[in-house]
C-alpha cells in the first residue's frame, strides 16, 4: 500500500471515528469539526449563527443536556472543558452547507474527505440492507420447505433402521433331502 493511499485511510478512520448516531441521524459535532477545519469551536458556532437559514433542522440541530450526558459517557469523557453551550450536531447535508460558510481551502479539502465518508458509510449501509433482505427471503424459503425437510429426515432414519436390522432371509441354492 503507497503512503499517501495509508494516509488517505487513516485520515478516513480519524473521520468515521467522530461521527455518531444522535436521533437517528449519523451526525458530527462542531468540536470535531472545528478541529478538522483548524478553527476555535465559537468561530464555527458563529459563523452558523450568522447563516442559520443555511441550517434547517434535518441539516444541524443542537444537542439536549440529555443527548449530550449520554454521548459524553459513551466516549467515556469525564469533562469537556467547562462548555457553557450544547454542542450542534451537523448531518451530512450540514456538513455540505459548512464549505459554503467556511470558506478556507483547510475546510474545502477536509469537507470534501468528510462527505467521501458519508457515501462510503451509505453504500455500507445500503449493501447490508440488500444481503439482510436476502436472508430474509432465504429464512421464508427454509421455514416453508422444514416440512418437506423433517419428512426426508424421517425416511431417512427408517431407512438406516430397516439397515441396522438383519432380515431373515431362506437360503438360495439346492437343498439336499436325505
Amino acid at each position: 500500500m503507497a503512503k499517501k493511499e495509508l494516509q488517505l485511510l487513516v485520515a478516513e478512520q480519524k473521520v468515521l471515528n467522530k461521527i455518531y448516531a444522535i436521533r437517528g441521524e449519523k451526525v458530527m459535532l462542531d468540536k470535531d469539526l472545528s478541529a478538522m477545519y483548524g478553527v476555535e469551536t465559537k468561530q464555527l458556532k458563529r459563523q452558523v449563527k450568522r447563516n442559520i437559514n443555511r441550517f434547517p433542522k434535518d441539516f444541524m440541530f443542537t444537542l439536549t443536556r440529555k443527548e449530550f450526558e449520554n454521548l459524553r459517557s459513551q466516549i467515556g469523557t469525564s469533562s469537556w472543558g467547562g462548555i457553557r453551550y450544547m454542542p450542534m450536531a451537523f448531518t451530512e447535508q450540514g456538513v455540505a452547507m459548512l464549505s459554503s460558510i467556511l470558506n478556507s481551502k483547510t475546510a474545502i479539502e477536509v469537507n470534501i474527505r468528510i462527505i467521501r465518508v458519508f457515501t462510503k458509510l451509505r453504500e455500507y449501509t445500503l449493501t447490508h440492507k440488500e444481503i439482510l433482505i436476502q436472508l430474509a427471503k432465504l429464512e421464508k424459503e427454509v421455514k416453508g420447505n422444514s416440512r418437506d425437510i423433517e419428512n426426508i429426515f424421517m425416511v431417512l432414519k427408517e431407512l438406516i433402521q430397516k439397515q441396522s436390522t438383519p432380515v431373515v432371509r431362506n437360503k438360495i441354492g439346492f437343498r439336499h433331502y436325505d
